[in-house]
């Protein structure tokens, strides 16, 4: 049965492939994105979030069968906590009643094997808080002392842990909403390529995120799993973190659990 789906990023990248196959499978795909999309919004700020979730309502007549959060920078700076953890975050708690009047209601956010590296324990703190100008002030701390590599992975903990401790609450599993992450490697995409385009940075990122399984990932093998599981046929899988890295928390974790 046809579906009505919101996926921001849907410029490029994961968002892009994910939209392109679910209009494929035939459902309807709203769009979301800094431009081009079927709806302008920056989730850096507080009010493009609120301009997506009014939008939306408008676009859905107030309903959604399910949304997919892809929307994310990766920048050695304070917007990417904005957007990572705070504006996904906003998305889905924004978009939550449009999914409660859904059809087989599902929810997703991409997030990264990036999240079981190193981390900034006062980014951590402020995003578990809902605090985003702590977060904000400590994103800045860490860039200003040369680590502002810890801001991304910092973003991607924070959101993977918020699915972790939203999931199960009654405004998500109570009201039949599964919420999920998907932790993807690293994916081909516009942000990737120039990294992995210089021989010295792509060897550091191997390093980082080294990948047994094939390689580096295209975003259109993402796709296929987050069409999984926001789909009615995910009936139990809720509040995980699913890696679709290749193996690379296999290598970087062992045998350790999340």
């Amino acid at each position: 049965m046809p579906r009505t789906y919101l996926v921001t990023g849907a410029a490029s990248g994961i968002g892009a492939a994910a939209t392109a196959l679910l209009r494929e499978r035939g459902h309807a795909v709203l769009t979301a994105d800094l431009e081009g999309g079927d709806i302008t919004a920056d989730l850096s700020a507080p009010a493009g979030r609120a301009a997506l979730a009014a939008r939306a309502r408008e676009l859905t007549g107030g309903r959604l069968d399910a949304v997919v959060a892809c929307a994310g920078v990766a920048r050695f700076d304070p917007v990417t906590i904005r957007v990572n953890h705070f504006g996904a975050v906003a998305t889905l708690e924004g978009l939550r009643p449009l999914l409660a009047a859904g059809t087989h209601p599902r929810a997703l956010v991409v997030g990264s094997v990036d999240a079981v590296h190193p981390t900034d324990p006062e980014i951590l703190a402020a995003a578990d808080a809902d605090d985003e100008a702590a977060a904000v002030t400590a994103a800045q701390a860490a860039a200003d002392r040369g680590e502002g590599h810890l801001v991304y992975s910092s973003s991607k903990a924070a959101v993977s842990r918020w699915v972790r401790r939203a999931a199960p609450e009654p405004a998500w599993a109570g009201a039949g909403i599964p919420l999920n992450a998907v932790a993807p490697g690293v994916v081909l995409t516009p942000l990737t390529r120039p990294l992995l385009d210089d021989p010295a940075t792509r060897a550091l990122v191997e390093r980082a995120v080294p990948m047994p399984l094939h390689g580096h990932s295209r975003p259109e093998q993402l796709a296929p799993l987050i069409a999984w599981l926001t789909s009615p046929e995910n009936t139990l899988v809720t509040g995980q973190v699913v890696f679709a890295d290749g193996g690379a928390d296999a290598v970087l974790r062992g045998d350790r659990t999340w």
